[in-house]
């Protein structure tokens, strides 16, 4: 007997019952988190690279073309090696812009440029077009030092649409921030589609309530970052009462850095001293011819681990005149020796302070023993310098330049720690960058 068997229906799911089969073939769970409009982002990001890519292709175009231009005008053939060195900048931003969460600017963007320049020679090469070499050597530093300083502003304004997750105190970051351009996101719910980077408290955010927002942020592509670290990047400079000697976790190419400090500060020492012995001794000369009487200034200063030194300078007043701050047009400077101390030519003996361990050429600027009691008394923190060896320049004077009073002081406390706890090549390279500047334009000397 045939039995007709009933075909049983399947009954239909309500809207609250979830969906499996969808789980492993539909996405759109995934994408109405926001996964898939974080494509403007990169446009965006190119934009910020517009005038360093502009720059690049126009002075590598100007250097190449001088060099070429003395072997006589050679434009028909200059021209297609101008056209293909102009792809350098313009791929170097588009990766550059790709890896902005890297924290060496200068390093990636040498490294980067120097890629692709080599390989855009060896295309040229292999197209049979005729080079100049000695140009494209004097091309590729140029290309690099702008990519580099671009990278740089790059890495310091790349989140201009910016929230900061309410929290109890926010008004401390949001008033340090600057409240007319930050966000304050106070609902769990909240769309993060116009925003780059998220700013949180960890102690009060990891938690059960903000966990979803806190996931679409992932998902979607933005950035979440405590906002003692993004002032940190904004500014340059640690916030002090967030600081802790927790928060000096070196990564092991920091240790690296650190251990090589020594021997590269013993060797830009030596390789300088065919400029620095003369410079010295013509400044001996000049002090003692006006003034007489020793020619160097000795001060006891507080440096690494606390141990207090002797720190050496060539004496820059006259005999009897007493020490203390030195202020603006001081009449106990000796005449001509207010340029002497412009050009920082008076801390040249500090280089046998390196020379004998006190001191490395970057790092925290060694103070009077009386000024590092007064500061530390002031903000217990202070004392957190001496976790690194005293430099002739640092992060704090290209940066907050000359302190006259313990509240200047705690200032450039706050510039100090960013440094100790962002120890890099990249950084000490900006630092040599800024000392340079700051000597040819004379800021920060009194």
């Amino acid at each position: 007997m045939n039995r007709k068997i009933a075909r049983k229906r399947k009954p239909e799911r309500t809207h609250d019952e979830p969906r499996e089969e969808a789980s492993g073939r539909d996405t759109s769970s995934v994408t109405g988190l926001g996964i898939n409009t974080r494509g403007h982002r990169i446009l965006r990001d190119l934009q910020a690279f517009l005038v360093p890519i502009l720059a690049a292709i126009l002075l590598q175009s100007l250097t190449y073309l001088a060099f070429v231009a003395r072997a006589g005008p050679q434009w028909q053939i200059a021209l297609p090696v101008v056209g293909m060195l102009a792809l350098v900048p313009i791929l170097s931003a588009i990766t550059l812009s790709a890896f902005r969460r890297l924290e060496a600017p200068i390093i990636a963007a040498v490294v980067i440029v120097a890629t692709y320049f080599s390989f855009v020679v060896t295309v040229v090469s292999a197209l049979r077009i005729p080079v100049g070499f000695t140009a494209l050597a004097a091309v590729l530093p140029v290309t690099m030092a702008v990519m580099a300083i671009g990278n740089i502003r790059f890495h310091q304004r790349r989140s201009t649409r910016v929230a900061l997750i309410a929290f109890d105190g926010d008004d401390v970051p949001l008033s340090l921030l600057g409240r007319a351009r930050i966000s304050r996101i106070t609902d769990p719910g909240a769309s993060i589609a116009a925003y780059d980077t998220i700013l949180i408290e960890p102690r009060q955010h990891h938690t059960p309530e903000w966990s979803s927002l806190l996931s679409r942020c992932h998902v979607s592509g933005v950035d979440i970052m405590p906002w003692a670290l993004f002032l940190e990047i904004r500014q340059g400079r640690v916030h002090i009462p967030e600081f802790e000697v927790s928060s000096l976790s070196y990564t092991p190419s920091q240790m690296l850095y650190a251990r090589s400090k020594r021997m590269l500060d013993l060797l830009a020492v030596i390789v300088t001293l065919p400029l620095t012995l003369p410079l010295a001794a013509l400044t001996a000369l000049y002090i003692f011819l006006l003034d007489g009487g020793s020619v160097l200034f000795v001060q006891h200063r507080r440096g690494f681990g606390g141990r207090v030194f002797r720190m050496y300078k060539f004496r820059t007043m006259y005999r009897g005149t007493g020490g203390g701050a030195t202020g603006s047009n001081d009449k106990r400077i000796i005449l001509g020796c207010g340029l002497i101390r412009k050009l920082r030519l008076d801390e040249v003996p500090q280089l046998y302070n390196i020379l004998i361990g006190d001191m490395s050429l970057i790092g925290p600027r060694p103070v009077a023993i009386y000024i590092a009691r007064a500061s530390t008394i002031f903000e217990p923190k202070y004392i957190l310098r001496d976790l690194m060896l005293p430099g002739i320049t640092g992060w704090a004077q290209v940066n907050a330049g000359y302190a006259a009073t313990t509240h200047e002081e705690i200032e450039k406390l706050a510039y100090d720690l960013y440094y100790i706890k962002h120890l890099s090549v990249d950084l000490d390279l900006q630092i040599l960058f800024k000392t340079v500047i700051t000597v040819l334009f004379g800021r920060g000397a009194r």
